[in-house]
This record gives structure tokens, C-alpha cells and sequence, in this order.
């Protein structure tokens, strides 16, 4: 018996700030998505640039299994041989849903475990950038605490 291998792909949307007509930066954007959204953008991004051919390769195996509106995280899993048309398709896209933003693979991994640990460790580096910005001290108390918790949980909940 052979076993479906596939290739686990962990993604932060970086938005890029809009500026005003006066110069002034955005401050931080929150990201209003869900995994379908960002599965019919990337299957849009697929079929426009690799055509019918690439979106035939890639749709049976493409799933977007966590995606976290905090810290703009996403865990797409797909097939071995498939992943390098799907990070193309990633790197080529331009914007979400009205919202320009920068794809960046942060991890590609073999297994789901992995990518489960990347994923934990990535959370706390943005949460720790998020409190570095807003100047808290260390041991301040908020509710990126109750956030990691949750998303740990989360994370360690999905199976292949």
C-alpha cells in the first residue's frame, strides 16, 4: 500500500500598510479572512498562472487547514510533488479580497508535526513583536496570553 505524502506549506500574509493622502501610514491591519477565501484566491492565483494544467495537478490535494486572523498565519497542505506550483502561485499573488498583501512561506515540512512546531514558535516571535510595538513590559499580563493558549490548542488539534 502506498501512502499519500504531501508537503505542509506555513504561510504569514504580511498586509502592506496603505498611506494617506497626507503621507501618514496605516497602523496595523487586521486581516478579515477565512481558510475558503484564501483557498479560492489561491486557486484563482493557480489557474491564471500555471492554467487548467496546474490547477488539475494541484486541486485534489490543496486544502487550507488553519489560517489565524491575529497573526495572519496559514497551514496549507499539499501534495509532494505539487508544492513548488502552489508556493508559485503564493509568491505571484498580489492581494486578498480588496487588501494588498505579502505572502511569505515562513516553513514548508514533510510532516504535519512540524509544521504544528513552526507554526507555535512563529505565534509567540509575532506576539512578541506585537508587545515590542505597543512598549509593554515583560511580564504585563494581556490578551495575546489567552490568545497563544487558545491557538496552541488549535494547532495541536489538526491531523493530516
Amino acid at each position: 500500500m502506498v501512502r499519500f505524502k504531501n508537503r505542509w506549506l506555513l504561510v504569514e500574509f504580511l498586509p502592506i500598510p496603505s498611506i494617506s493622502q497626507s503621507g501618514a501610514v496605516a497602523q496595523t491591519i487586521q486581516l478579515n479572512l477565512d481558510g475558503r477565501q484564501i483557498h479560492s484566491v489561491l486557486k484563482q492565483s493557480i489557474l491564471s498562472n500555471y492554467g487548467d494544467i496546474g490547477w488539475g495537478a494541484v486541486a485534489l490535494s490543496l486544502s487550507v487547514k488553519y489560517f489565524s486572523p491575529t497573526t495572519n498565519i496559514c497551514i496549507i497542505r499539499v501534495g509532494r510533488e505539487q508544492h513548488k506550483i502552489v508556493w508559485g502561485a503564493l509568491t505571484l499573488l498580489d492581494g486578498l479580497e480588496d487588501m494588498r498583501l505579502i505572502p511569505h512561506v515562513v516553513h514548508v515540512s514533510g510532516t504535519i508535526k512540524h509544521v504544528q512546531l513552526a507554526a507555535i514558535a512563529h505565534n509567540r516571535t509575532v506576539i512578541a513583536r506585537y508587545r515590542a510595538m505597543a512598549n509593554a513590559p515583560v511580564a504585563y499580563q494581556d490578551s495575546y496570553d489567552a490568545y497563544l493558549e487558545s491557538s496552541n490548542r488549535d494547532i495541536e488539534s489538526l491531523e493530516d
